[in-house]
């Protein structure tokens, strides 16, 4: 399903990529489903492949989490369309936005690679780029507070742009009649 394509970013294989995406998820405890998602993300944006091909194929747990990341090649404006892949990729379920998260982690990567590049001739990456990237961070931060590719996507963003705080968490605590609020920022 992956044919020989590259980045555009450094023109390397898309399949190290994918061997990222396996070892960010494979470094959370992803389950095999979840893992073969990732490898299979860019097949349907890239390829002839249909999500109906990866259901018959791989089945749902692989296929859905793919379809909700997927972008819609009819939406022509740039900011719609990544605004509606976030809401897809952030209320379909944990393994989408999970799988959103390695995506985002690997696009700031090669953002950061295309970058470092530019200072030597090579095209800089597009600046809207990196809001799409904040964005989805700050999609993924509403709907799942402390998984470690989040933490990590905010890692890798706060050296390219300014982030708003992290969103605090406050949990309520009860303990018989007593409650307590714990904060967690």
């Amino acid at each position: 399903m992956h044919g020989p394509q590259r980045r555009v970013s450094d023109g390397a294989p898309s399949s190290s990529t994918h061997a990222r995406w396996r070892w960010l998820l494979d470094a959370v405890g992803a389950a095999d489903p979840l893992v073969a998602a990732g490898l299979l993300n860019d097949a349907v944006e890239r390829t002839a492949t249909t999500p109906s091909d990866l259901t018959l194929r791989f089945g749902d747990e692989v296929a859905m989490p793919v379809a909700a990341v997927t972008g819609q090649r009819s939406m022509r404006l740039y900011r719609k369309r990544k605004a509606a892949l976030r809401e897809r990729a952030t209320t379909s379920g944990e393994p989408a936005a999970i799988l959103f998260a390695a995506d985002k982690i690997a696009k700031v990567r090669q953002y950061r690679q295309q970058l470092e590049q530019s200072v030597h001739g090579c095209a800089p990456p597009r600046r809207r780029r990196l809001h799409h990237y904040t964005e989805s961070l700050l999609s993924l931060e509403a709907v799942i507070r402390h998984p470690p590719l989040v933490r990590t996507l905010r890692r890798e963003l706060s050296p390219l742009t300014p982030l708003p705080a992290r969103p605090e968490v406050v949990t309520v605590l009860r303990t018989g009649s007593d409650a307590a609020l714990s904060t967690d920022s």
